[in-house]
């Protein structure tokens, strides 16, 4: 018997669901998964009538309701510290670059939305200043925790998979579909990532929805 449910998107699209649901997995909480394939306008009815914010991903979990990814990330980290750096420098600075990939990025993510069917195919009309602004802080947020805090390890606080990679692995999955190559310290890392058990599984099931999801909305992109 289940301890509740999460609620989530198309997994081929769905950036904050990979969030909520990497973060539910690594956190190790019994839970049902409900997918709600996403509509083409980008609103789901379906979903208005489950979630509070009318988006997912959503948690219930021990008669407790979570919506919004970081909130997710954090009552995970509530069952599991070790989710977050142990020590206060590092934890401080992954929070930080959570937060910030939380509110942010928002001509990237306009411009490049995940979907994880598509293969390393550049925007046919490049980039645009913000959009390169946007890569160039990411790829500095990358070296920056790589350098400073995960020498010893593949990710950005060393061996540990954190919820601040959580945040962080639509990123890399837009990267990799759009064939955005930032520096080797961090096309390092997206292979790291990308490799991770949890983010396969995800891939393989995303890639085994059926074709009747496929939304145009998504797939047209150029």
């Amino acid at each position: 018997m289940s301890e509740g449910s999460l609620v989530i998107g198309t997994r081929r699209y769905s950036s904050w669901s990979l969030r909520g649901w990497l973060a539910v997995r690594l956190a190790g909480l019994d839970v049902e998964e409900v997918v709600i394939p996403l509509s083409n306008d980008g609103s789901t009815s379906a979903i208005k009538t489950i979630s509070p914010s009318g988006k997912v991903p959503y948690l219930e979990h021990r008669g407790v309701a979570v919506w919004e990814s970081i909130a997710i990330c954090e009552y995970c980290a509530d069952h599991v510290p070790s989710l977050w750096p142990a020590s206060p420098r590092p934890r401080a600075f992954a929070r930080s670059i959570a937060a910030e990939m939380h509110a942010g990025f928002r001509a990237l993510r306009a411009a490049m939305p995940m979907n994880v069917g598509r293969n390393a195919r550049p925007l046919a009309n490049g980039t645009t200043d913000d959009i390169d602004a946007d890569i160039a802080r990411i790829d500095a947020i990358w070296t920056e925790a790589r350098l400073d805090f995960g020498q010893d390890g593949a990710f950005l606080f060393g061996p540990q998979f954190t919820l601040a990679d959580v945040m962080f692995a639509p990123i890399v999955s837009r990267f990799l579909s759009y064939d955005v190559m930032p520096s080797p310290e961090s096309v390092a890392y997206m292979k790291a990532v990308r490799a991770h058990p949890l983010v396969d599984q995800w891939y393989q099931d995303a890639l085994a929805e059926p074709k009747e999801w496929r939304n145009a909305r998504f797939e047209d992109i150029p």
